[in-house]
């Protein structure tokens, strides 16, 4: 399945206005899956193109120009295909009166791709996809004055003009911490990869537990290994017993720890995971991970938006596509105040009341960082189950 290899979110917005553009773009998405064509075709459609041609693109004085920067050929084309068809399938559902998306292909060298987005006039960049990507570009932006909305996760990337809408792990570890808490569980053992995913988890977990008045009495890192794996587990077992602990890794990584650990000293230990579950729906057929709990952003939307993507197609989309989609409903909302050859009203970013989209609101910290309420979902014999469910609002 096409969705099953990315990471996973979430967080909400409180104005008035919010709800009525959330209401207002999901009913568009609806409307627009009640037609299903029957050859449906390989690319999307765009709004078409006005005005004298000036260099490559046509000018236009009634739509902002925004750029899309996504990988369209290598390795990871399939996700940057499924962004970008879901950025344009917002653009179509939106009615795409207010912005004209053009998309350049970062594979080939992604500050190339920004130096002519910028050239082409565009006053605003999605993407890119990858954090490497994002120090390319981000000062080539920065110099002209053009923000980034990026779609990675890594938030060392973030700040000085360049925000990240990408599902960031430390949310997802302190949104079932806290959960777990909440839930009368109060020691805690981790488990972590080596490398840098690791590190922001263990380090997200270590401030959670501490801040829910929590006690944390071991935490583990692990190559993935057989060995490795087997080592950290039998350590987590010497240093004694704990109510819950984290995996802090995918779900197929998961199905070789969770039975170990049930072997080793944590046989009724309630298990924890985190967003990158959300697509390892195969987690449901090992009985030892049934009971486990994980934070993620909510699939209702997103459902629905795979559903219409993929009568579209032909297939499903990739889990990241919904950051396209959402990135340019972002777009369209703060269309409606920005004068067309103006500069992007960045400021317009940091909202305290939030953005609604297809994984729910969110709003931008001065840090860059898309701040996302997420839910608990458990996992049962049958599937997943939502036992907590993301909240409504931002609070104060």
């Amino acid at each position: 399945m096409a969705e099953a290899k990315a990471l996973g979110q979430l967080h909400v917005g409180r104005s008035m206005g919010v709800g009525r553009w959330m209401v207002l773009a999901v009913s568009a998405l609806l409307a627009a899956c009640q037609v299903v064509p029957k050859h449906p075709p390989r690319p999307i459609e765009k709004p078409p193109e006005e005005g004298p041609v000036t260099g490559q693109l046509p000018t236009d004085a009634t739509r902002h120009r925004i750029a899309l920067l996504v990988p369209l050929t290598g390795a990871n084309a399939g996700v940057g295909e499924s962004i970008a068809n879901a950025a344009n399938m917002a653009v179509l559902d939106t009615g795409g009166q207010n912005i004209r998306v053009t998309t350049y292909d970062t594979a080939a060298g992604a500050a190339a791709a920004a130096q002519k987005a910028i050239a082409d006039g565009n006053k605003l960049i999605l993407g890119p996809l990858l954090a490497d990507d994002v120090k390319a570009v981000a000062p080539i932006g920065r110099a002209a004055k053009v923000p980034l909305i990026s779609f990675s996760n890594d938030t060392s990337v973030a700040g000085n003009g360049t925000y990240i809408m990408g599902f960031v792990p430390t949310q997802s570890v302190e949104r079932v911490v806290f959960y777990a808490r909440s839930r009368g569980l109060t020691t805690f053992a981790g488990l972590v990869p080596n490398g840098t995913y690791g590190q922001r988890a263990s380090q997200a977990m270590i401030r959670a537990v501490e801040a829910s008045g929590g006690k944390l009495v071991a935490m583990q890192n692990f190559d993935r290994s057989a060995g490795s794996i087997s080592a950290a587990v039998t350590k987590l077992a010497l240093n004694g017993q704990y109510d819950a602990i984290l995996v802090a890794d995918s779900g197929r990584v998961a199905l070789q720890i969770v039975p170990a650990i049930r072997r080793s000293g944590g046989a009724t230990a309630k298990v924890l995971g985190t967003e990158l579950w959300n697509t390892e729906g195969t987690l449901a057929n090992s009985p030892a991970m049934h009971g486990a709990w994980f934070a993620s952003v909510s699939d209702t939307y997103y459902n629905q938006l795979s559903a219409k993507y993929r009568a579209r197609f032909g297939k499903g989309p990739y889990r990241l596509a919904s950051l396209g989609y959402d990135a340019v409903l972002l777009a369209n909302k703060i269309a409606g105040g920005w004068r067309v050859g103006t500069p992007f009203p960045i400021a317009q970013l940091v909202d305290e009341g939030g953005f609604s989209g297809i994984d729910g609101a969110f709003r931008f910290g001065r840090d860059g960082i898309a701040d996302r309420m997420l839910e608990v979902q458990q996992i049962n014999a049958t599937g997943f189950a939502v036992i907590a469910p993301a909240p409504r609002s931002f609070s104060k």
